[in-house]
């Protein structure tokens, strides 16, 4: 009778091996983006992902993801990613990565032109035991630039 009164704890889980298999996955995806591959690097994000690029709508869903990164990258692209903090939920069942990236990429001109900046993006295990990317956003730490001829506000 004793013994049916005492709760078990919850069994204990592993959120290193959480934020390794989420570190792991990253880097698979960041290898893609260096090889120009736009649908390796969209395999990351799960069917119903949320990605939102600096400087345009949010794009909802892995085959737009893969939209999104065919448009940046081009050839000539340079780009490279590093997460800073991963951290994984008590429960194992979702990690965020915050990190810092740089993009190299032949302009309009043909000249090279770079961005640095940061992004979070947050993975979840799917029933399947696949980790993949649910929301994704990232930013540039450079200033907006005034289009010539803009008005200036005070």
């Amino acid at each position: 009778m004793l013994v049916s009164g005492c709760k078990q704890a919850p069994p204990s889980v592993d959120t290193q091996a959480a934020e390794d298999a989420v570190r792991a996955a990253d880097g698979d995806s960041l290898k893609a983006a260096q090889a120009l591959d736009a649908v390796g690097t969209a395999s990351s994000y799960s069917d119903d992902a949320m990605v939102m690029p600096p400087n345009q709508p949010a794009a909802s869903g892995r085959v737009e993801a893969q939209k999104v990164w065919a448009a940046m990258l081009l050839p000539g692209t340079e780009i490279m990613w590093n997460d800073n903090k991963v951290e994984a939920a008590q429960s194992g069942e979702m990690v965020y990565v915050q990190g810092t990236y740089s993009v190299t990429t032949p302009g309009p001109d043909g000249k090279p032109v770079s961005d640095d900046g940061k992004y979070l993006s947050v993975w979840k295990k799917l029933g399947y035991g696949d980790w993949k990317e649910v929301e994704a956003i990232w930013n540039s730490d450079l200033p907006v630039v005034a289009a010539p001829g803009a008005a200036k506000t005070k």
